[in-house]
């Protein structure tokens, strides 16, 4: 029998890492609307974020789907992957769009001015993938 030893580390790191990822909504037809963006997440609160333009189509796809729209954000690194699947809201409110600019810039770099700002949050209850955030 195995010696019982600490859990294995957590992948979150790599959550952290500086990595493009991509995020996949659906157009009104049904049909996938995939495109590149920069992504958070919170593994407390399983919460996703992509700030973007209140008029991208990835926003107008979510605000179109209505509550509960399906969206899923992926990441790769050569073989390590992860997607993240969750119902998505779109927020304008100055205090989520700060906070995900906080974010955002924590991870990525403090993002240009822009005052047509949206937080598209997603509230993650899948994940698959070769690495996973610690609570999967």
């Amino acid at each position: 029998m195995p010696a019982a030893g600490p859990p294995p580390p957590s992948d979150d790191a790599f959550w952290q890492e500086r990595r493009i990822c991509f995020l996949t909504t659906l157009r009104p037809d049904g049909t996938p609307h995939q495109v590149p963006v920069g992504v958070t997440y919170d593994p407390e609160t399983r919460v996703a974020r992509v700030i973007s333009s209140a008029h991208s189509k990835k926003v107008r796809n979510v605000i179109a789907a209505g509550p509960g729209a399906r969206v899923s954000i992926s990441q790769v690194d050569g073989r390590r992957w992860c997607t993240l699947e969750g119902a998505a809201v779109v927020r304008d409110d100055a205090g989520s769009v700060t906070e995900a600019e906080r974010r955002y810039a924590e991870r990525y770099r403090p993002p240009r001015a822009n005052p047509e700002r949206v937080v598209i949050e997603v509230a993650v209850d899948r994940v698959m993938g070769t690495v996973k955030p610690s609570g999967w």
